[in-house]
């Protein structure tokens, strides 16, 4: 991929190109006006500490002083990966499949937790190997059963990500036009921390094996292997930094160019995007490399215990909401920020200021 700043983007990715240039970026002005209010409400000045920060935040997406976090949505999407061959995951690549029909049945954590914070989970097949339309209620936008073999050649075609991420920008799109203001991003796909992995290694122009985590359960021995083959891709790949999108197709999977593609969108529509852990922090890092105005619309949900997800928050310059020590994925770490997101704009939209109630503010004389 030596010449792949000079290539001509199909037709596709020039949709993809055409829809980062209608995403604007937030108003500074639209920020003022939020502190202005969150400072003159009843109680000491930041006090509420990073809540006031969530909430003025979501208050200059919207433009609103009075914002909300309702109605909100977490699209959660499964896809398989070619670099399972490799050994990456000790779990088979028949697990993503089942778990899509786990997810339909209402029985993950994620059903349960998106259930209690009041956000609709949709589901989307982008690239599971198996054939999942006949489990209900699953949005049916593969691009191809699971990617090929990273570590051999590219992972996708720069069409074929266009493809998932065009698919990502239409369900955000579609459901930002029935009112929701806040997506969160969420996923599914057996070995997909290792293109996270890799993604992340050269975005951030960070060593593989800084990286490199347990994912769904490996040893110290694993991750040295998993650490070898996002060197292999990398290597065979020769993706840069400088074309981030080239960068999506060869070491990425269907579901985290969907993903970001659910932010790209969601940014378009002026909407809150919730990334989830590591592998949808992974995905928003090259949504914003590919559309830099997309980081005023990203909010990171947590810090998860894989070592590259601070890497990917340091490289996007954002912090999370919450820090739980979870690295279940899923998009179960979005489903609580954004629950958390809703306390700090009914904090803000609901409290009286000052003057409203008939209190004295501080004496600086």
């Amino acid at each position: 991929m030596a010449h792949a700043l000079t290539h001509a983007p199909g037709p596709l990715e020039r949709e993809v190109l055409a829809l980062v240039a209608t995403v604007v970026p937030t108003d500074p002005a639209a920020s003022e006006r939020a502190w202005e209010r969150l400072d003159s409400l009843t109680k000491p000045p930041r006090s509420l500490g990073r809540l006031e920060e969530v909430a003025a935040r979501v208050a200059t997406v919207q433009d609103d002083v009075r914002p909300s976090a309702s109605p909100a949505a977490i699209v959660l999407c499964a896809g398989d990966h070619g670099v399972v061959a490799e050994g990456v995951s000790p779990w088979p690549s028949e697990v993503t499949q089942q778990m899509v029909a786990n997810f339909a049945a209402g029985g993950a954590a994620i059903n349960q937790i998106a259930g209690h914070v009041g956000a609709r989970l949709v589901l989307a097949d982008v690239g599971v190997a198996g054939d999942t339309s006949g489990v209900p209620g699953v949005l049916q936008r593969k691009v191809r059963a699971g990617t090929r073999n990273l570590a051999v050649g590219p992972a996708m075609t720069r069409e074929e990500a266009a493809e998932a991420f065009l698919a990502g920008a239409a369900i955000a799109r579609e459901l930002t036009a029935e009112g929701v203001r806040v997506l969160g991003t969420g996923e599914m796909g057996i070995g997909n921390t290792t293109p996270a992995s890799a993604l992340v290694s050269v975005l951030a122009g960070v060593d593989p094996a800084r990286v490199v985590g347990p994912g769904t359960g490996l040893d110290a021995a694993g991750m040295a292997h998993k650490a070898a083959v996002v060197a292999r891709g990398i290597a065979a790949n020769e993706p840069s930094a400088a074309d981030p999108f080239g960068t999506l197709a060869a070491l990425g999977g269907l579901e985290l160019a969907a993903m970001a593609g659910v932010l790209v969108g969601g940014a378009a529509a002026r909407a809150c995007v919730v990334a989830d852990g590591f592998i949808s922090s992974a995905a928003s890092l090259a949504a914003v490399r590919i559309c830099p105005h997309g980081a005023g619309y990203l909010f990171p949900s947590h810090l998860s215990l894989e070592p590259g997800h601070r890497v990917v928050l340091d490289a996007l310059g954002l912090e999370p909401v919450l820090a739980l020590d979870m690295r279940l994925g899923e998009g179960t770490g979005g489903a609580l920020a954004i629950g958390v997101m809703g306390a700090a704009c009914a904090m803000m939209s609901g409290m009286a200021t000052f003057a409203e109630a008939g209190v004295s503010g501080r004496d600086d004389a």
